[in-house]
């Protein structure tokens, strides 16, 4: 399975620590690293600056790639993640990847471009989370992020988490608020939630 997919990457925390993540050959993917992901979580469940309860949560994984993050959710029992990606070369990876958590079934696959279609986003679902992780040749972040309010996907008191390259100076539009940044390596960290 290594062979036909290229590595893999794990599941560190929850029920299906340990598990494999299996990761695509070519290099159009940027698989979220353990150590990023690890950070991720501490904050998640450590802050002072806000409170999520893990286990109460809705997710919303946009450009999920692999999965790794949702997986990462799934593994530490949210309610739901809704996994939104379009990338005909990552997706036959991500499905295998939640395919091999056997026991998990509370999910649901987005085959869609958040950049061009937003028709799905008009279900009224709010997310607890929403973890945006687009490939850094994106420069639109600001764009993305508006959608958002516009649909309010977000719950009043969640968060956004943006993974982005360290050197990226992205614009954060007047209606969030920047919660913590973090740099790990090349990545960057962004938490962000609404303005109150």
């Amino acid at each position: 399975v290594v062979d036909e997919f290229g590595g893999f990457v794990r599941i560190i925390g929850g029920n299906f620590k340990g598990k494999k993540i299996l990761e695509p050959k070519d290099k159009e993917t940027r698989p979220l690293k353990d150590l990023t992901k690890e950070s991720i979580f501490n904050i998640i469940n450590h802050s002072n600056k806000f409170s999520i309860d893990l286990e109460k949560s809705y997710v919303l994984d946009l450009f999920s790639g692999t999965g790794s993050f949702g997986l990462e959710c799934l593994s530490r029992k949210v309610r739901h993640v809704s996994f939104v990606e379009n990338y005909k070369g990552i997706l036959p990876i991500l499905k295998k990847n939640l395919s091999n958590l056997e026991t998990v079934n509370n999910y649901l696959i987005i085959e869609k471009n958040i950049l061009i279609e937003t028709d799905f986003l008009e279900k009224k679902e709010k997310f607890d989370i929403i973890f945006l992780d687009p490939p850094y040749k994106i420069k639109n972040i600001s764009e993305l992020l508006n959608k958002i309010r516009i649909f309010k996907l977000l719950n009043k008191n969640g968060i956004i988490i943006l993974h982005r390259h360290k050197n990226d100076s992205d614009f954060i539009p007047l209606n969030f608020n920047l919660i913590e940044e973090k740099v790990y390596g090349i990545s960057k960290i962004i938490f962000l939630s609404y303005l109150s």
